[in-house]
């Protein structure tokens, strides 16, 4: 078996960069599993990387942002080892196209466009891109993406090129409306059977047009919503473990029982 002398910890960024190059290229050729490895094995732990990256921000963890932040890096220059293999591109080519493409597209800062604030940066970002050959202002948004993401995105991209409201009072009635649409179709007082489908529409409506409000407040509404959903974890599992002490099931209290810790859950 080798025998590799693990490169020194570095103290300055590229010579740390090297650094993991160097990891990496002898994992390659040396780890019975690195062999392996894919694009496309690699994609799906990629993906959970970046998740347990944002979850890291959002809990204001920095030692596990800059352990995630490691291992979405370790990830990117695996990529580039897979691809330099066939000689496809290196890390060398990623590096270099990246670095090209912020200079096209930051002119004011590279060229003699003038800028008056973030929104002329914006809009100067999608013209570039139209004129690099993207067919949509909407093209770079991925097909994958999470829909809540997708509708913040969708969004975002139509403002870069003046497809706004004015302010936040137009956009605060379009959600009134929306909701009352969506009453509408499925009518809250009455249990008759609705069409699910129009329902449906109505309530994805609704949901497009709180995440545009959410833009014209800055509130980012993957994480509101997230921060949400850790809330009523750590509530909910409060409530489970207050249960369980007293000996009681879930399943059995009534919903005033459970009310009782929940309203402590909110206190701790």
């Amino acid at each position: 078996m080798p025998n590799h002398i693990a490169p020194i910890t570095a103290a300055e960024p590229a010579t740390a960069f090297q650094r993991l190059l160097t990891v990496l290229d002898t994992l390659r050729t040396d780890c019975p599993w690195d062999k392996k490895q894919t694009m496309e094995t690699l994609r799906h732990l990629t993906i959970e990387e970046t998740y347990e990256l944002s979850d890291a921000i959002l809990e204001g963890d920095l030692d596990e942002v800059k352990k995630e932040l490691g291992d979405v890096m370790m990830h990117l220059v695996f990529y580039a080892r897979i691809a330099s293999e066939t000689n496809d591109f290196t890390i060398v080519d990623v590096l270099n196209s990246v670095c090209d493409k912020l200079i096209n597209r930051h002119p004011h800062i590279y060229g003699d466009v003038e800028v008056k604030d973030e929104h002329d940066v914006k809009r100067n970002w999608e013209q570039i891109k139209l004129k690099e050959g993207n067919k949509s202002v909407l093209a770079g948004v991925p097909a994958g993406l999470p829909s809540l993401v997708k509708a913040s995105r969708i969004q975002e991209k139509a403002r870069g090129v003046g497809f706004d409201w004015d302010d936040k009072t137009q956009v605060w009635e379009k959600v009134e409306e929306e909701l009352q649409e969506f009453k509408d179709e499925y009518n809250t007082k009455d249990n008759e059977a609705i069409d699910v489908e129009k329902a449906e529409e109505e309530f994805g409506d609704l949901l497009f047009s709180l995440i545009n409000y959410a833009r014209f407040i800055n509130i980012n509404p993957e994480n509101a919503l997230e921060k949400t959903n850790k809330k009523f974890i750590k509530r909910f599992q409060y409530l489970e473990s207050k249960a369980k002490e007293n000996g009681k099931a879930l399943q059995d209290m009534t919903l005033a029982e459970m009310d009782v810790y929940w309203n402590e859950a909110k206190k701790v």
